[in-house]
């Protein structure tokens, strides 16, 4: 016991302590377009890689330091311009965004939308058919048979949309 007595209690918390790493500080600033750059020298390679079989001619490399030098002239759009969302007409029927027929996403949405609907209570626009088991078999038959009144809005990645009616769908 004497053995337990003698021996030294240490805390593992000062252990652990150490002196602080000074952390290196570089006062290196970074390349203002360190993006173009790196783009431009895989292009660079890319076209001197070419076959791979015989180095550029004087002509070419001339050739592509010209194009390079006019990629580097480009203006670098940093900020989107803010642009007012606009609704683009139906002209006679014709849709401009999109595809001429619904798409498998705009069915899905139409016809999950339309069985909660009718789920919940809402009266259907055709007769109930005699195979119809759930909601959702009424609501295909409800946009096969384009009755349900909805509108489709197609919208473009500037914000641009157009208002489609489900009648104008093939």
């Amino acid at each position: 016991m004497s053995d337990a007595s003698e021996t030294e209690l240490v805390d593992p918390i000062e252990e652990e302590i150490e002196e602080p790493i000074e952390e290196e500080v570089l006062d290196v600033e970074p390349e203002e377009n360190a993006g173009l750059n790196k783009a431009l020298d895989t292009y660079r390679k890319l076209i001197e890689k070419g076959d791979g079989k015989e180095p550029l001619t004087e002509k070419q490399q001339e050739e592509l330091e010209k194009r390079i030098k006019e990629i580097e002239g480009r203006e670098v759009v940093e900020t989107i311009e803010e642009h007012e969302p606009v609704e683009i007409p139906c002209e006679k029927g014709k849709i401009t965004i999109g595809p001429p027929t619904l798409t498998r996403f705009e069915k899905a949405r139409i016809m999950g939308a339309r069985a909660l609907q009718l789920s919940l209570g809402a009266p259907p626009f055709i007769p109930i058919p005699k195979t119809a088991r759930i909601s959702l078999d009424i609501a295909m038959e409800e946009l096969e048979q384009r009755v349900i009144p909805i509108t489709i809005r197609r919208v473009l990645p500037n914000g641009d949309y157009q208002n489609i009616p489900i009648d104008y769908f093939d």
